[in-house]
């Protein structure tokens, strides 16, 4: 299922602005924008220079700002819908006109902190929406005497590793690979990285928050309750408010981490090596993540294709004591001590972002990214593939073309949570969990269709290796196909079927601080979190 996005409903709603997107006059003519501005001014400080912080189509600036932060460029076509607004907040302040002044005028406002959602739900919509863009409020504070650090939503991944990096080469954070994926989505999805195995996920070390409310309080932790604090963290920040900050709990790390990347083709017995790697990553040392990639590639007969699996290590250890964790427990990849590279663990965060061993640690400062068409899907998987389904699935995916698998073990301290703890249910019982994934360079519409296509089908060939009853899924690998909603009377029912994939048993209990919290549905999105129906609301 694709993204109910109406051009010809979007195209009716904007009618009114398509006129005077073009006249010298535009700001000053238009209602929706000439009114937001008056309410953006009207509650906020004189010295403010609210005009600095507003674009609107007619401005020169807008296009490049609206592109800046859209990281898969399927949501770059003309036809994609476009804010009628986008407002880039410097000060909490704005943060709170901005959503009273969009829920006053009727508006739908998309927060957007980096811009990494894959199915772009920050950046479009079939409503007169406006872009709440979080990209100036990017502060860290590290304090290592508590070994805590305050960052706001607006700040990337990279940055946060670089900042902690600058006080204490003993202190790190569980998070993504990615160092320009923005701090609020990430942690309020669930967030994990390479200390997956050892720490859990990012939302399991956050300790409090700061958060805009549906009528434009800030809330941190004592003040919005635990209810709403639990949400927060795995349940998608943008269902509940705006997200201004997180105070996270720094980890350990030792001086000297590990890392390694072996590669095996097929006729290199590629396909037991895969087998073995499902009964032992999650087993081993907790200080070893083995992340697994399968590709489709050329192979060495011309015009034919084989699969390439892809082993890539974090071990937080030397060198030594990881040759004698994989030699006892996964001999049969094959490591060699030459395999292995020592550093620090800020260089290996520049290792996992795919830079070469010469890059500066200073690139996790660098908000370039270089863009792409894509579509990615997840699943769990809870029972080892055999031999006999893993040919199978190379057969498929040589067949399909381009799609390949990321596979991130769990096992270590993501067992030992509570599925309940946080909204993020997919804890003890998974092996690992599979990101599916497919890059193109084409923008047209034959090429988008294709891949698609593909993404869709090799999930499909896969439904029987994977989790049932739901089959679930992973709120940061946002994938529409598994449902949508209108955010009409049919929310509830509509929200189940993704919300049940996303977080299975803890579904309802954020259904319930949803109605809470917001119970005139303000901030929605079209996989948000929906209110209960108005039915059953007494009953609660």
């Amino acid at each position: 299922m694709k993204v109910s996005v109406s051009i010809p409903l979007v195209l009716l709603l904007l009618l009114p602005l398509l006129f005077t997107f073009n006249s010298p006059s535009y700001a000053a003519s238009n209602p929706v924008y000439d009114n937001f501005i008056q309410c953006l001014s009207k509650n906020s400080n004189p010295s403010d220079q609210i005009s600095s912080i507003v674009y609107n189509p007619q401005n020169s600036s807008y296009s490049s700002v609206l592109q800046s932060y859209i990281r898969n460029l399927r949501f770059t076509a003309a036809s994609a819908p476009k804010p009628a607004i986008i407002v880039t907040p410097k000060r909490e302040t704005h943060v709170q006109a901005a959503v009273i002044c969009a829920k006053a005028n009727g508006l739908l406002l998309k927060p957007r902190s980096g811009g990494h959602d894959y199915d772009g739900l920050s950046y479009i919509s079939d409503e007169t929406f406006v872009i709440l863009d979080m990209f100036n409020l990017r502060s860290i504070s590290v304090n290592i005497a508590d070994e805590t650090a305050v960052v706001q939503a607006g700040a990337t991944l990279g940055e946060l590793y670089y900042r902690i990096w600058e006080k204490s080469k003993v202190h790190g954070f569980p998070a993504g690979v990615c160092p320009t994926v923005g701090v609020g989505g990430h942690l309020s999805g669930g967030g994990y990285g390479t200390m997956l195995r050892k720490y859990g996920l990012s939302v399991d070390h956050v300790i409090d928050a700061k958060i805009v409310n549906v009528n434009g309080a800030i809330l941190d932790r004592k003040s919005m309750g635990e209810d709403l604090f639990w949400a927060i963290r795995g349940g998608g920040g943008a269902s509940f408010g705006v997200i201004l900050s997180y105070t996270v709990k720094l980890v350990p790390v030792p001086e000297t981490v590990t890392v390694f990347r072996v590669m095996k083709g097929l006729d290199e017995n590629a396909t037991d090596i895969v087998h073995r790697w499902q009964f032992v990553a999650d087993k081993l040392d907790n200080d070893l993540f083995i992340r697994m990639l399968l590709q489709p590639v050329s192979s060495k007969k011309k015009g034919e294709k084989t699969i390439r699996a892809s082993f890539i290590a974090l071990f937080l250890g030397d060198a030594n004591r990881l040759m004698g964790v994989m030699n006892k427990g996964f001999p049969e990849l094959g490591l060699k001590k030459a395999d292995c590279m020592e550093m620090s663990w800020i260089e290996s965060v520049v290792y996992w972002a795919n830079f070469d061993n010469s890059t500066s640690v200073d690139v996790l400062l660098s908000r370039k990214y270089d863009a792409n068409y894509l579509k990615r899907k997840s699943d769990y998987v809870q029972h080892p593939i055999s031999k006999d389904g893993l040919e199978w699935i190379w057969k498929k995916m040589i067949g399909l073309g381009k799609v390949g698998f990321v596979f991130n073990p769990y096992g270590g301290r993501m067992s030992e949570i509570a599925s309940d703890a946080t909204p993020f249910p997919h804890r003890a019982g998974n092996i690992y969990k599979i990101q599916y994934s497919v890059n193109w360079n084409d923008g047209g519409a034959e090429a988008e269709k294709n891949y698609l296509s593909q993404i869709r089908r090799l999930y499909s060939y896969m439904t029987p290796f994977v989790s049932k009853s739901p089959r679930g899924a992973f709120l940061n690998y946002r994938d529409v196909d598994i449902g949508v909603t209108a955010n009409g009377k049919d929310s509830y029912s509509e929200g189940e079927v993704y919300g049940t994939k996303y977080f299975m048993g803890n579904f309802d209990r954020l259904v319930k601080v949803k109605t809470m919290v917001d119970p005139d549905n303000f901030f929605r999105n079209e996989q948000s979190i929906p209110t209960q129906p108005r039915r059953s609301r007494g009953t609660r």
